[in-house]
């Protein structure tokens, strides 16, 4: 027996030995094959007909390394749209395998800094990943041509630089950029587009005193889902999104927010206390989005844009209260990287976590 241990354990010290000799060898073969793996990613494309909706950022301003800012991507046949596109956001759509160069168009909710800051990388990927020639269409209520005209100038240097380096044939000069969409539909609902068998309706929310503030519906193929954007319980959102299939709804828990305004209060952080005390008015509680989602008869509730952070899903019960009581569906909490799948004209809900 000692013999063996002893032979055993020279092997494993030649094993390592070895490893160590040829570690930049291994390295370049192992990097190989996960570029390979990464550039013959099908799992979009072999998504079946239907409504699709991933989750390309579940967090919030408050830093959680876990999650990127608030992002949605809803997938309708051949058409792709971003809902909000938050810090991190277009590294998580790259990450699921979804190719924005073709990208329908990016839907604002509202102008809050988080729903916007990821939009140059998206921009960015949209215009030189596929030799676009035309600039990212960017939807949003009245101010999104003041919020669109800036990006462009911040991004106009790089730009420039892009084009000089690639050439047009890689970055044309007309496709840099976005372009401002915008719409009005005061304090009701309005479709906003309809092509291709999908509908999105734009729905006002109450954000006060951020407004305009909407949340979006799409209908595609017998199937559908709401994305509720930034909002208190609403009953604008309820009537518009009834019978939906799918609800993503925004939420903020005021117990976990007041222990960290005490916290901040106690360390004489009083600035960031204030913010944690403000922050509870214009948010809703998961109760309150497990309400709306009863009372607009959703099959399944998604929670998203979570405050605040949670690092870890033994948080999840705390987070949620008791607003599993209160519907009668599936209720989950959304992390970054989950795709949801309604196939045409069926019934279920099937999930998959892409990373």
């Amino acid at each position: 027996m000692k013999k063996a241990t002893i032979a055993l354990a020279g092997l494993i010290v030649i094993v390592v030995a070895v490893m160590v000799a040829f570690q930049a060898q291994i390295g370049s073969a192992l990097f190989k094959r996960v570029i390979g793996q990464n550039l013959d990613d099908h799992r979009i494309a072999s998504l079946g007909d239907g409504l699709h909706v991933g989750l390309c950022g579940t967090g919030s301003p408050m830093p959680n390394p876990g999650r990127a800012g608030p992002c949605n991507v809803v997938i309708a046949g051949n058409q792709t749209f971003i809902v909000d596109i938050g810090e991190g956001g277009a590294r998580n759509i790259a990450l699921m395998g979804v190719d924005t160069s073709d990208a329908s168009g990016l839907l604002l909710t509202h102008f809050h800094s988080d729903h916007i800051d990821g939009m140059g990388p998206l921009m960015l990927n949209h215009w030189v990943r596929g030799a676009s020639t035309s600039p990212l269409a960017v939807y949003g209520p009245i101010g999104v041509s003041a919020v669109i005209d800036g990006f462009n100038a911040a991004y106009a240097t790089d730009d420039s630089y892009r084009i000089a380096h690639h050439g047009e044939a890689i970055a044309p000069s007309s496709g840099g950029g976005a372009e401002a969409r915008p719409f009005e539909i005061g304090d009701g609902s309005a479709v906003v587009l309809n092509h291709g068998g999908l509908r999105i309706t734009a729905f006002a929310v109450d954000h006060a005193p951020v407004a305009p503030a909407v949340g979006y519906r799409f209908d595609y193929k017998g199937r559908s889902v709401c994305i509720s954007g930034d909002t208190v319980r609403s009953a604008n959102l309820e009537e518009v999104c009834n019978g939906v299939d799918l609800l993503v709804h925004e939420a903020l828990q005021p117990a976990l927010v007041g222990e960290m305004e005490a916290a901040m209060k106690q360390r004489g952080q009083g600035n960031l206390a204030k913010i944690m005390s403000d922050i509870v008015d214009y948010h809703a509680t998961p109760e309150d989005a497990a309400d709306s989602a009863q009372s607009a008869g959703a099959q399944m509730l998604v929670l998203s844009h979570l405050v605040p952070p949670l690092p870890s899903a033994y948080l999840y019960p705390a987070f949620l209260g008791d607003a599993e009581s209160r519907f009668d569906g599936p209720l989950i909490v959304g992390e970054d990287g989950m795709m949801f799948s309604m196939s045409a004209n069926g019934d279920g809900i099937e999930q998959a976590d892409l990373f």
